[in-house]
């Protein structure tokens, strides 16, 4: 497949713990039933590649942004995890000092519960979060009216009952199309779900 262009691809900016994966599989599996293409620093592994780096490369190929800034909280050593609140910074940094192609970002804020972030955050007052409850369905359903409006692309984004529908039946296959690759859903690497979700939606839009 050939890599997608700049107006197709959303950049992934959320945790990758195991807690969040339902959240990030709903999240992944709306981004190409959508008929976009998600993009994160797991996508590639190069050794050679500084992290930050790949972020920033990542960041200037999307015109789209989904942030989640549901975790926050304090890890067992009472310090906080800053990576997605900096990542959603760098691609306000591209949006507003970039060129006339960087300027047309678009981005989703997604957090756990509403206006959370003023807590920690009030430099993005008046910014229209959304918020999923931690619930995957509800992530999924905030990311595709996103991509609704934030696109007006009318021939690739389904319903939204015709989505539920299908990512339903996603949902029921995925256990027998991990154990295929060797995996379980527990330990399925992201670059394998982006296959198999790609692979589905690729048969359910025949």
């Amino acid at each position: 497949m050939s890599r997608p262009g700049y107006n197709d691809s959303v950049f992934i900016n959320c945790p990758f713990d195991d807690d969040y994966k339902p959240i990030l599989r709903a999240i992944v599996y709306a981004i190409y039933r959508c008929g976009f293409f998600p993009q994160t620093a797991l996508d590639e592994d190069d050794g050679t590649e500084v992290r930050l780096l790949k972020i920033i490369r990542k960041i200037r190929g999307c015109r789209y942004g989904v942030h989640d800034l549901s975790r926050i909280e304090l890890n067992p050593v009472n310090l906080p995890r800053f990576n997605m609140p900096f990542e959603l910074g760098v691609f306000f940094g591209a949006k507003h000092f970039g060129d006339t192609i960087q300027n047309r970002k678009n981005a989703l804020i997604l957090e756990r519960d509403k206006y959370v972030y003023q807590q920690f955050i009030s430099d993005l007052n008046g910014i229209d979060t959304k918020a999923h409850n931690n619930d995957p369905v509800t992530a999924m359903i905030r990311v595709h009216s996103w991509l609704n409006s934030a696109s007006r692309r009318t021939k690739t984004i389904p319903g939204e009952a015709l989505l539920r529908r299908q990512y339903n039946e996603f949902n029921a296959l995925l256990p027998d199309l991990a154990a295929e690759t060797g995996y379980t859903l527990d330990t399925l690497p992201f670059l394998n779900l982006l296959d198999i979700v790609q692979e589905v939606v690729t048969k359910q839009l025949a």
